[in-house]
């Protein structure tokens, strides 16, 4: 059974509506990101697995049971916040501890108990007795994970948590909540506008686009074999060129609109013409007369590990992310090859 039901849900603000029918199943246990640009719809789909939002039609269902009309305090379900929303005069421990007074969950020493060990999850144990202005963001961020899983709720809901962090305490606690989740196994509901973090910590990402879900599935699947070229360029930022494929015997081929081809694979079933999605760690620079096709270096930008090239090529441009090893300077020209099997063959956009 889904421990989450989602079941075309529909929501509209006045005559502007943001969902348009979403449905989603999912499994106990599974962490799953909702994922997609500012307005798509993805806080507002998480709002209403809370509660905080109503629907304008569809239903939710928890564990089995309809809760489209229940308030927030009768599904079983914590939520953190982008903001953390600590109480500022309450000690670490009291603000933990704040959700289970308010639902009246367990006696006064079990309650302590419950935030003992809430704390000692996301490593603050040290830290209850102080207040949340004498922390750390990312020690506050800690303190608002330890209040949403101190009563062990059935489902989970991340608003967007790391938002507020730098990009070190961001790695740092990708890494924890990965943990947790291994530990705890709470089914979890994460909103992030980061491929990145959707990518690292998901089971499935549910991509969406104007209300509507454009592609889910895997992270490994949803990256490797995009559905269009608004996922392909999403999730990693991919180069997107006009082409037209045809056949030459047991040759497949894609030619530019500069006549330049690419080969494809014998496994690629799309003619005519298309977009090419290529991946920026997927294009290969050599020198001009050993690539496929042949590009000029408009830019290089420097990126400590790698480098970011942005080669003209067939009146556009493409991104290649290469090592520092062997360096083409700008206006050099240089040849762009790429493996067959990791060029995707989108419909035209």
């Amino acid at each position: 059974m889904a421990d989450v039901r989602l079941t075309q849900i529909k929501k509209a603000f006045g005559k502007v509506e943001v969902l348009h029918g979403i449905t989603l199943d999912i499994p106990s246990g599974e962490f799953i990101s909702l994922l997609g640009a500012s307005g798509c719809g993805k806080t507002t789909l998480l709002r209403i697995v809370a509660g905080l939002e109503g629907v304008t039609s569809g239903t939710v269902e928890l564990a089995g049971r309809d809760v489209t009309a229940l308030p927030p305090e009768k599904r079983d379900i914590a939520m953190m916040f982008q903001s953390y929303a600590l109480l500022p005069h309450l000690s670490v421990s009291e603000n933990v501890r704040f959700p289970l007074r308010m639902r009246r969950i367990g006696s006064r020493e079990e309650q302590a108990e419950k935030v003992r060990d809430a704390l000692e999850t996301v490593q603050l144990g040290h830290l209850a007795d102080r207040k949340p202005t004498q922390l750390s963001g990312g020690q506050q961020q800690r303190v608002a994970l330890a209040r949403a899983i101190v009563s062990r709720p059935s489902v989970l809901l991340l608003d967007e948590p790391l938002s507020n962090l730098d990009a070190r305490l961001r790695e740092d606690m990708q890494v924890e909540l990965i943990e947790i989740h291994k530990r705890l196994g709470l089914t979890t509901i994460f909103v992030t506008h980061d491929q990145e973090e959707a990518l690292s910590l998901s089971d499935r990402i549910v991509l969406l686009n104007g209300g509507n879900v454009e592609q889910q599935g895997a992270p490994s699947e949803i990256y490797t074999n995009p559905a269009s070229g608004y996922v392909s360029n999403f999730l990693g930022a991919a180069n997107l060129l006009p082409a037209v494929i045809s056949e030459t015997g047991d040759t497949l081929s894609a030619r530019l609109e500069d006549g330049q081809s690419l080969p494809l694979s014998s496994d690629e079933s799309r003619r005519g013409a298309a977009t090419l999605a290529l991946r920026q760690e997927d294009v290969i620079l050599c020198p001009e007369g050993e690539g496929q096709i042949v590009g000029e270096i408009g830019t290089r930008i420097y990126l400590g590990a790698r480098n970011r090239y942005v080669v003209h090529v067939a009146g556009t441009e493409i991104r290649v992310l290469a090592g520092t090893e062997t360096v083409f300077e700008d206006g050099s020209r240089v040849g762009l090859t790429v493996d067959p099997a990791r060029i995707r063959a989108l419909p035209q956009s």
